[in-house]
């Protein structure tokens, strides 16, 4: 009896071993044949499915980016709360920095990203509810919305961005986390204070 294919599950195993081989290696040095080998699937489906590497990378930040999106909305009436769901959801998905972090790396400031007109679109939404709160009064608007935003994701991540040096730094203890977290919060309930 011959083997029924499921495309949709080939798909998913494809997309879950790119998530981790680009999280490992980056664009650069992840391989299509490891990913092939981890999902056992074929090299040529990849291609068929997604399209080059670059391509393929591009599929798996924006899927990353949008679960996490819909996971962690900005929310400018309780900031703390945010950036305490924010820290949480990048300890249970570190891939999502890496992923991000390896982007940087190879695109560097100035080249344009495959997906950067949806990039945009995707921070612009971000953007529009942190301006929703400043016309509301619960957010300061003494600092531009993109400004805003671009900090208190930088506060909320880095941590996780550079562990070794919160490590070295902060110190590894769960008390040493404990209050890293609340400096955190503080840090940005005064970006956000009126």
């Amino acid at each position: 009896m011959a083997a029924v294919r499921d495309p949709e599950a080939t798909r998913a195993r494809i997309f879950e071993a790119a998530v981790a081989e680009f999280a490992r290696h980056g664009i650069a040095g992840a391989r299509i044949d490891r990913i092939a080998a981890e999902a056992k699937a074929n090299k040529q489906l990849i291609y068929a499915y997604f399209g080059n590497k670059a391509e393929l990378f591009s599929q798996v930040l924006g899927k990353v980016m949008l679960d996490l999106a819909v996971a962690v909305p900005v929310d400018p009436d309780d900031v703390e709360a945010w950036i305490d769901r924010l820290m949480d959801y990048h300890e249970q998905h570190p891939e999502v920095l890496r992923l991000l972090f390896w982007e940087g790396l190879e695109y560097g400031a100035t080249a344009e990203l495959p997906d950067e007109a949806e990039r945009q679109e995707h921070y612009r939404r971000k953007v529009a509810v942190l301006e929703d709160g400043q016309a509301r009064g619960v957010v300061t608007d003494a600092i531009p919305p993109r400004d805003l935003l671009f900090l208190l994701i930088a506060v909320a991540n880095w941590a996780a961005v550079v562990p070794q040096m919160r490590r070295i730094l902060v110190g590894a203890e769960a008390t040493d986390r404990d209050r890293l977290r609340a400096s955190v919060r503080e840090a940005a309930r005064r970006l956000v204070a009126k």
